[in-house]
């Protein structure tokens, strides 16, 4: 198997693959923080986070035609500024860590991001140009880790949206920010040819996924669905935190 996975190992993963892939069709984020802190119980989640990355460019594929009537491209492109400008020292310096290190860092992060989304931060109204290209420089940072969907996430809910156009802008951003970190990882040495067997092993899961979540968005409403994802990330981002520190 690929990174020198057991079988037991690798039935683990795929299940987690499966459920955070739903949770991505449902909500629009959050597979990569829910795959990657189930993948840190586990197995190193380094050099998982590049697999994380290829997966999420093929589910935005699943869902384009769903999607594309409801991006908020002004919000779209200057995040994607801001992550332009983050995102290639973040990942030297996260490429530096060893596994210990890496989960204590990935799973703070998810806490501290999971702790601001169950805080119910909100505004009063839209924010402008400038305050997303801050908030796509907090992502850049934190995609590193795999994570940058989080902070995005906590930002956007704090403004008045629909959740379709949350859930679209969401999708697409997420999309950018894995093509900026897929060469920087590359170039890092987390790139090679176990990234491609695992992300060969991991498509027909995600189709499954993302279906079976997509089918759930469009029966009932993400609010509470969201909160219980949420809550589920900073319970296991707590727990990988105590398992580091022991």
């Amino acid at each position: 198997m690929p990174f020198a996975l057991l079988p037991a190992q690798g039935a683990f993963l795929a299940a987690a693959l499966f459920a955070a892939a739903f949770i991505r069709g449902f909500t629009g984020f959050g597979f990569s923080a829910i795959f990657i802190i189930l993948a840190a119980q586990v197995a190193n989640p380094l050099p998982l986070i590049p697999v994380v990355f290829a997966c999420e460019i093929a589910m935005t594929a699943f869902q384009a035609r769903g999607i594309r009537t409801h991006i908020d491209w002004r919000r779209v492109v200057p995040l994607g500024l801001g992550a332009a400008l983050a995102t290639v020292p973040a990942v030297h310096v996260m490429a530096r860590l060893d596994e210990d290190q890496a989960r204590l860092v990935i799973s703070a992060l998810v806490l501290g991001l999971s702790l601001v989304l169950l805080g119910g931060w909100r505004m009063p109204r839209p924010v402008r140009g400038p305050g997303h290209l801050g908030a796509g420089l907090v992502a850049g940072m934190a995609n590193s880790a795999g994570v940058g969907g989080l902070p995005t996430a906590a930002f956007l809910a704090a403004q008045p949206m629909e959740p379709t156009v949350f859930r679209a802008t969401m999708i697409v951003f997420l999309t950018v920010l894995d093509l900026m970190a897929l060469p920087a990882m590359a170039a890092n040495g987390l790139v090679g040819p176990d990234t491609v067997t695992g992300a060969a092993i991991a498509f027909p899961i995600l189709g499954l996924g993302i279906w079976a979540g997509t089918r759930r968005f469009s029966a009932a409403s993400g609010a509470q669905f969201r909160r219980a994802v949420v809550i589920l990330l900073a319970a296991l981002a707590a727990l990988n935190i105590a398992r580091a520190a022991a």
